[in-house]
């Protein structure tokens, strides 16, 4: 069995940009495993730009963006193993996939990084009634077989759902000639980034309907038409404010998940507000050795920023290659007053690195307030922040000397609020 430093499981950005900066720091033998035929993960079919802008400081397309990651891994000869499904990972860090050119192969590693990425909720998630006809898709299915396909999905299409898939996807069809008869969003503000909202249907005249979700579909081969209900404040459609839409088509974008089946299988301990691994302030998972990092860790409104996380999961990654002992004692992070979730989950009380980024969301839409951050009683810092949405993550960096005083529980929360 070959034994390897490191492996990174997932060829995405974040994968990518692991791998790299294992490289960069003197971690020579690392092995990534993508079970695509190409590195660049989901990038590869995100035809439009919006990419790079926090990192290269440019526009560029899902494919320019992801080559970019990739070609620095190449150059730093990382290697690269593309058509390898990861079948199993252990405790002991043992990694198991089959490729068509090498069969079925197992890998001995002192650590593993899973950057694995998200899948989307379909419509059992959602459990809306009516048949079960052709015509429903995910966001990001249809978006494949659009831009990688080449296989034009429907002509006249409702969007549930106001996630950016789903809103780039809106623009899309309208581009390539079909007709998009609306959104609709069951909260009552999107989950999109602002600007999609702007560029994708407030541009292309596309109707957002807040508060709305689809209530039935109809059709026996292929899909006919849907219902959309108005929704109260507790979800719950009202039949009085029904509409009908004759539509061929239903994409889905209602929300992503992270992958993490290989987690699951090991008895990882999960964060049930993330659906991810719980992690500390390396990105190590409740394994020690496996750490998690972009989207398989949490979901990333900008894979600029699951590229940098993942960048920095491999610098957790070589400390613990590279120090003898670890430290157990840690204290947790807390989601506060209107925050959803906190990552890291848990920070440990003596190898604490000088600053530590904290990555959360809020609630609801904030039109101002602060974010407070507290070691116990004790504030560490004081945020004021304006025009917060859930659709956005925040990152704080958060200097940790009062952390190491106090070894106390750090909590997150939104004061004085003006909600939006």
């Amino acid at each position: 069995m070959r034994h390897v430093s490191a492996i990174v499981i997932g060829g995405g950005c974040a994968g990518l940009a692991c791998a790299s900066t294992l490289k960069k720091n003197g971690i020579e033998d690392v092995v990534l495993l993508e079970k695509d035929d190409e590195a660049g993960g989901i990038l590869n079919q995100c035809i439009h730009n919006g990419f790079g802008l926090t990192t290269f400081k440019e526009q560029l397309s899902g494919p320019a963006f992801a080559e970019r990651f990739a070609d620095e891994a190449r150059a730093l000869n990382v290697e690269i193993k593309t058509g390898a499904m990861v079948v199993s990972i252990t405790e002991d860090k043992k990694v198991s996939y089959e490729s068509q050119k090498e069969g079925y192969v197992t890998l001995q590693a002192d650590a593993i990084i899973l950057a694995v990425g998200c899948y989307e909720r379909n419509r059992g998630a959602v459990q809306i009634d009516g048949m079960r006809c052709a015509g429903v898709f995910t966001a990001g299915q249809a978006q494949r077989y659009i831009n990688i396909e080449g296989y034009m999905v429907g002509k006249r299409v409702f969007i549930l759902g106001s996630g950016d898939i789903g809103l780039i996807m809106a623009r899309r069809m309208m581009l390539e000639g079909a007709e998009v008869l609306g959104v609709a969003e069951i909260m009552p503000y999107s989950n999109g980034l602002a600007r999609n909202i702007k560029q994708c249907l407030e541009d292309f005249n596309i109707p957002l309907y807040l508060s709305h979700t689809i209530t039935h579909i109809y059709g026996k081969d292929r899909v006919e038409g849907i219902d959309v209900c108005k929704v109260d404040e507790h979800m719950r459609p009202i039949e009085e404010e029904k509409m009908h839409f004759d539509v061929d088509t239903v994409l889905l974008s209602i929300g992503l998940i992270p992958e993490n089946h290989l987690a699951d299988s090991i008895q990882i301990q999960m964060d049930s507000k993330i659906k991810g691994p719980v992690v500390d302030e390396n990105f190590m998972t409740s394994v020690p050795g496996i750490f998690a990092a972009g989207n398989g860790l949490h979901v990333h409104d900008l894979a600029d920023y699951a590229a940098k996380q993942g960048a920095k999961a491999a610098e957790g990654c070589v400390r613990y290659l590279k120090q003898a002992s670890q430290d157990n004692d840690y204290v947790n992070t807390n989601a506060g007053n209107e925050i959803g979730y906190v990552v890291p989950a848990r920070l440990h009380q003596n190898q604490l690195p000088k600053i530590v980024e904290m990555y959360f969301r809020v609630r609801k839409p904030v039109k101002k307030g602060t974010i407070v951050i507290k070691c116990g009683d004790e504030v560490i810092r004081s945020i004021p922040k304006e025009n917060l949405v859930p659709s956005e993550m925040e990152i704080i960096p958060v200097v940790t000397d009062l952390i190491l005083e106090k070894k106390q529980d750090v909590t997150i929360s939104m004061e004085d609020v003006v909600y939006a």
